[in-house]
């Protein structure tokens, strides 16, 4: 095994062992040096999506859901 591959080996084990939170924060920041090239209209798209969420809070279009509730049916696939 090279020195390099080792190296990555070392890390991937110190990060598993890090909590959750932590492993997250990692994750996304590794995703976002990869991201080179950020779609401008993204953020745009983003800010259009929040407000249409939040007016449909604030009308009661939508019954909001407890995290631990919507956890458990995405973990559990119920």
């Amino acid at each position: 095994m090279s020195d390099m591959r080792r190296a990555e080996s070392r890390i991937l084990e110190d990060a598993l062992k890090l909590p959750p939170e932590a492993r997250a924060a990692i994750a996304g920041s590794l995703l976002d040096s990869l991201d080179q090239s950020p779609d401008p209209d993204a953020e745009a798209a983003w800010e259009a999506e929040i407000t249409k969420r939040i007016r449909d809070l604030d009308g009661q279009n939508v019954t909001p859901v407890p995290w631990s509730e919507a956890r458990r049916a995405i973990v559990g696939g119920e």
